[in-house]
C-alpha cells in the first residue's frame, strides 16, 4: 500500500483502487481528483454519493409531486420533516460557507465525465441510513432526535471562524453524519461504521481492475480496512444485510398496545373504587389533559382555528387507538382547510432556509401541524397518568 497526502493505493483481489480523501471542499480537491485520472487513467471513478442524493444535486429537487395527504397518511410525516428540517440545515451551513453540499463529489463526477471515465454512485441511500439509525436507537434516543430537529429548526446562531474553518474540512454530509453519532452514540454503527462497509463493498464488486474512489477523509482509514478483508472473504460484507431495515422490537409494538390498556384500566378502577362520579371525573382529567396540550401543539403551529379545536376533541380518542394519532387527524384537515397551492411546492425549497417560510409554505406547515399536536398528545398522556392512578381523586 502506498500513500501520499490525498491518496492511498490498495491492491486487493487483482484491482488496484486509488482512494482519494477529499480534505475539504476547494480548487485544490478538485485538483487532487483530476491529477489522478489524467495520471492514472482509471477505468472507473467511484464517489461517496447515493443515486437519490446525486439527481437531487443535479438536477435539482422536484416537490410538484408530492402528495402531502398521502404522506400523512401513511405516517411518513415525521420522515419527510425531518428530511426537510436536514435540507435546511445543509443548505444554510453551505451559505455560510460559500459552498453547496456535495459540491466535492459533483466535480468529482464531472470529471469523469469530461474524460468519458464511467461512474459508480456507492454510498448507501441516505434514507436506508437514517431508518437504521432511528430503528437502532431507543426511545430516550428517538426523544433527544426529535428535540434536536427542533432546536435547528428555530436556531439562528451563526457559525464561528472557527467553527467554519472546521467545517470545510470535511463533506456537508460527513459532517452530519459525525454530529448524529456524537448526539445518538448507540446510532454510531450505523452512521459512520456501516457507511465504510458499504463504501469499501460497492468499490470492491466494480469489475474493472484500475480503480479511483473519491470519498470523504473520514471514511478512508475504514474502507481500507474493509478492502482488505474483501479480499480474504468477499463474503464479510453483504449490501442485502446493511440495506435491511430492522424490525420493530417487541417493546415497541406493544407500547401503542399497553399504553391505552393502562389508562383504560385506571379509568376503569377509579368507576370501581369511587363510583360513576370518581370514574368520571377521572376521564374528565384525561380528555383535559391531553385535549389540552394537543390543542397547544397545533396551536404552537399557527394552525386553523378549526384544526386546533378538533385536536382537542381527538387527542384523547386517537391517543386510545393504536391505529391511528392526533398528528394524522389535525394534518389532514390543515391540508383540507388550507390546501397546499402549486406555489407551495415551487418555492418549497427556498421556504426551508427560514423558519418564517417553514410556517408560510402549506406543506411544510401541514408538516408542523401533525407534528406539534403529535408531541402535545404524547406529552399530555405521560402527563395526565400522575392524575389517574388510585387515590388521586
Amino acid at each position: 500500500m502506498q500513500a501520499s497526502e490525498a491518496r492511498t493505493t490498495v491492491e486487493v483481489g487483482g484491482k488496484t483502487i486509488t482512494i482519494i480523501g477529499t480534505a475539504h471542499v476547494s480548487q485544490e480537491s478538485v485538483k487532487d481528483v483530476t491529477d489522478a485520472i489524467d495520471e492514472l487513467q482509471p477505468e472507473r471513478i467511484c464517489v461517496e454519493i447515493d443515486d437519490a442524493r446525486f439527481r437531487a444535486m443535479t438536477q435539482g429537487q422536484d416537490w410538484s409531486n408530492l402528495n402531502v395527504y398521502r404522506v400523512i397518511r401513511e405516517r411518513k410525516g415525521f420522515l419527510l420533516l425531518g428530511n426537510l428540517v436536514l435540507q435546511s440545515f445543509q443548505r444554510r451551513i453551505g451559505e455560510e460557507l460559500g459552498i453547496k453540499p456535495g459540491d466535492e463529489m459533483r466535480e468529482a463526477v464531472r470529471a469523469a465525465e469530461d474524460r468519458d471515465t464511467p461512474v459508480a454512485l456507492c454510498d448507501r441511500d441516505i434514507q436506508i441510513t437514517l431508518r437504521r439509525a432511528w430503528a437502532n436507537t431507543g426511545l430516550w434516543g428517538k426523544n433527544k432526535m426529535l428535540a434536536a430537529l427542533l432546536s435547528s429548526l428555530f436556531s439562528r446562531e451563526k457559525l464561528t471562524a472557527e467553527e467554519i474553518e472546521e467545517l470545510k474540512q470535511k463533506s456537508a454530509l460527513q459532517g452530519m453524519m459525525e454530529e448524529l453519532a456524537n448526539f445518538l452514540p448507540s446510532a454510531k454503527n450505523v452512521l459512520i461504521d456501516e457507511r465504510d462497509q458499504y463504501l469499501a463493498k460497492r468499490i470492491f464488486e466494480q469489475s474493472e481492475t484500475n480503480i479511483v474512489a473519491v470519498v470523504g477523509a473520514g471514511h478512508v482509514n475504514g474502507i481500507v480496512e474493509h478492502l482488505h478483508s474483501l479480499a480474504e472473504d468477499p463474503e464479510s460484507v453483504s449490501l442485502e444485510a446493511l440495506n435491511r431495515i430492522p424490525p420493530k422490537k417487541l417493546i415497541t409494538k406493544a407500547l401503542p398496545y399497553l399504553i391505552p390498556a393502562l389508562v383504560a384500566g385506571l379509568i376503569g378502577w377509579g368507576f370501581v373504587q369511587s363510583g360513576w362520579q370518581g370514574g368520571l371525573e377521572l376521564f374528565m382529567r384525561w380528555f383535559l389533559v391531553n385535549g389540552t396540550l394537543s390543542a397547544l401543539g397545533a396551536l404552537a403551529a399557527l394552525a386553523h382555528p378549526v384544526t386546533i379545536i378538533v385536536s382537542f376533541l381527538a387527542a384523547p380518542i386517537t391517543s386510545m387507538n393504536p391505529t391511528i394519532g392526533v398528528g394524522l387527524v389535525a394534518g389532514l384537515l390543515e391540508a383540507v382547510v388550507r390546501k397546499p397551492r402549486v406555489l407551495d411546492f415551487e418555492t418549497l425549497q427556498d421556504d426551508i432556509l427560514t423558519v418564517r417560510g417553514f410556517f408560510r409554505n402549506r406543506v411544510t406547515h401541514v408538516l408542523l401541524v401533525f407534528f406539534f399536536s403529535s408531541i402535545g398528545s404524547a406529552i399530555g398522556t405521560f402527563v395526565a397518568f400522575p392524575f389517574l392512578f388510585p387515590g388521586s381523586v
